[in-house]
Order: structure tokens, then C-alpha cells, then sequence
């Protein structure tokens, strides 16, 4: 099947493209009429980097690919709008093969009330997923950026950390499912392959007055001092305070690794890290609780300075980075 009929048999998959397209996948371009202010992002998934085609099927990758674009989204505490999806697809994969991708989008899109209104369809060395997403909001000032912290505010955080990098040391070791009960490894092997935009979360943060926000994708080290840079604060965070997830510290262990340097550098868990002033936290989990996504915790303060401190119970420094894909090895 050539390159155009199989567009056309995908673009007849997808459902009416929502209140805000006006022409949808079909044409040269999509026509929307969003109103109010909306925010962009794009992101990548790739084969051998962000994901291994044995270790799961098709339609979760599809759905990888949908949440991890849909996080940032979330991190601006916006509602979920369109998406335009580039599918790369190596030569093996068939025609019952990107059906399998498709679905996966359309399960999350359906759940979250995103729009897949284009896209395009390439051959590619390896199956890669680049999608854009729109969000919006009735003004620009809803959305919560990274450089709104202040000193003083609280360093909250949703849910919990460490699974998707657990989850990572599991699928590349099975023999460390030995550490924990099968049901806790599925769990945390989902979190890597499976994660959950915390869009309702994002509103529901954004609604409670979140000076600042990002999503825990390279780690909360990382993440925290790329918002504490364009903040231009420090962010001072309890270790003892962090909430593992559960099943983290057996795996770290069983692999020889520190479940906490696990837990804040390993990346993917697609939590959210807000800063919000502290009489405010109270309507943060009240709202939090409206949105019935997960919890909420504090985990430090706002502080003047530069710097992200992850202070140990003793009394020392957790030195930690999040993920960087071009680090040297």
C-alpha cells in the first residue's frame, strides 16, 4: 500500500476533530479558531532511546508518545487541545502496525480530550514519533511558566517518583523482579512505558495559584534546577520529604544504586514540580482532590539564590543531575 492511501486509511480512523477545528487532517494545513491564548510544545519519542520495541506493544508506545507531548501541556496547567502527530516508520512495519499505534493515541486523546487533527507519515531508520500539541486557556495569564517562583513559596510536588526509572532497570535486568512482588514490578514497569499527562492536576494547580511549574521529565534534579534557573531562585528540598514510589528502594538496591539518586535522576515519571505561596496549599489539595489524578506533597521551600539543594536527613547533600541526552558517557 503506498504512502497516501495509507494516510487516507488512518485520517478515516480518526473522530470529529472538536469544537475548536475548523478543517481538520485532510488538507494542506488544519484550521482552528482556538479564542483566548493557547501554548505549543513538540516532543519526540524514539526507538532505542526513549523506548524498546520487545518491551511493549505498539499501542502503548502510541500512547507514550501522546502523553509524554501532553505532559508539558499539564506543566502549564493548560487544557488539552489539538495534536498533529509525524509517525517515522521503519520498512518493517505494517499497515496493522501503525493501525496499533493509532490506537494507542486515540484511547488517550479520547481520555483526555485532545484533537488529533494532522500530522504526516515518513519512512525512517527507526520507528519515531514527533508530536505537537496545542493547549489552551481563556487568557495567557492562566498559564503557569517556570520563571514565577518567589522566595518564600513552597516547592510542592505531585504523585510519586522514582518508578519509571526503576521500571527502566527492570526491563533491562528482569532477574531484579526477584526484589519485589510481581504486581509491584508490573506497576513500576508501567510507569516507564505507560506514563500519565497530569493535566487535571496542571489546572487544578495553576487554579490554586502556582507561581511556577514543570514536568518531571529528565529527573526531578534536573527539572528543579531548570526551574529554579529561570526563576532565578534556589529551591531547598527535603530528601526525607520525597515520596518514592513503592517497590523503588528494593530494585535500586538489588541493582547496587542509592534509591534516592535513583528516585531524583533517573527522569520519566511526568510528575508535576509547582512552586505556590504556602496559604495557598490548602486550596491546592482541595483542588487536587477535585481533579482525582493523584496526590500532593510538599517537598521545600523557595529560597533567594540559584541553586537546587536536596538536603539529606542527616544533615548532608544528595549531589544529583537529571537525565541529558548529550551528556558525555
Amino acid at each position: 500500500m503506498g504512502e497516501f492511501e495509507l494516510l487516507a486509511k488512518l485520517r478515516e480512523r480518526l473522530p470529529e476533530a472538536g469544537r475548536r477545528v475548523v478543517l481538520g487532517s485532510g488538507d494542506d494545513a488544519a484550521v482552528t479558531v482556538p479564542g483566548g491564548a493557547t501554548v505549543t510544545s513538540v516532543d519526540a519519542i524514539v526507538e532505542g532511546v526513549h523506548f524498546r520495541r520487545g518491551e511493549t506493544e505498539l499501542r502503548t508506545i502510541g500512547r507514550k508518545a501522546l502523553a509524554t507531548a501532553l505532559s508539558d501541556l499539564a506543566a502549564m496547567g493548560a487544557e488539552a487541545g489539538e495534536a498533529y502527530v509525524v509517525l517515522g516508520a521503519p520498512s518493517e512495519l505494517g499497515e496493522d502496525d501503525l493501525h496499533a499505534l493509532l490506537d494507542g493515541m486515540l484511547e488517550l486523546a479520547q481520555a483526555t480530550g485532545t484533537a488529533i487533527a494532522g500530522g504526516d507519515l515518513t519512512r525512517a531508520p527507526v520507528l519515531t514519533l514527533a508530536v505537537t500539541v496545542v493547549g489552551h486557556a481563556p487568557a495567557a495569564s492562566d498559564f503557569v511558566t517556570r520563571s514565577g517562583a518567589e522566595p518564600g513559596d513552597l516547592v510542592v510536588l505531585t504523585g510519586e517518583i522514582g518508578a519509571a526509572a526503576a521500571g527502566r532497570l527492570l526491563l533491562e535486568d528482569p532477574s531484579l523482579a526477584a526484589a519485589v512482588a510481581e504486581p509491584v514490578a508490573a506497576r513500576l514497569r508501567a510507569r516507564q512505558l505507560d506514563p500519565s499527562p497530569r493535566l487535571g492536576s496542571g489546572r487544578a494547580l495553576a487554579e490554586a495559584g502556582a507561581r511556577a511549574m514543570i514536568d518531571l521529565s529528565d529527573g526531578l534534579a534536573g527539572d528543579a534546577g531548570h526551574l529554579a534557573h529561570a526563576s532565578g531562585v534556589a529551591l531547598e528540598i527535603d530528601a526525607g520529604s520525597l515520596p518514592l514510589a513503592r517497590g523503588v528502594a528494593e530494585v535500586a538496591a538489588a541493582a547496587g544504586q542509592d534509591p534516592l539518586q535513583l528516585a531524583v535522576s533517573g527522569g520519566e515519571d511526568y510528575e508535576l514540580l509547582a512552586t505556590l505561596p504556602a496559604d495557598a496549599l490548602a486550596k491546592a489539595v482541595s483542588r487536587m482532590g477535585d481533579a482525582a489524578e493523584t496526590t500532593l506533597v510538599p517537598i521545600g521551600e523557595v529560597a533567594p539564590g540559584g541553586e537546587v539543594e536536596i538536603r539529606l536527613p542527616g544533615g548532608g547533600r544528595l549531589e544529583a543531575l537529571g537525565y541529558d541526552h548529550f551528556a558525555a558517557p
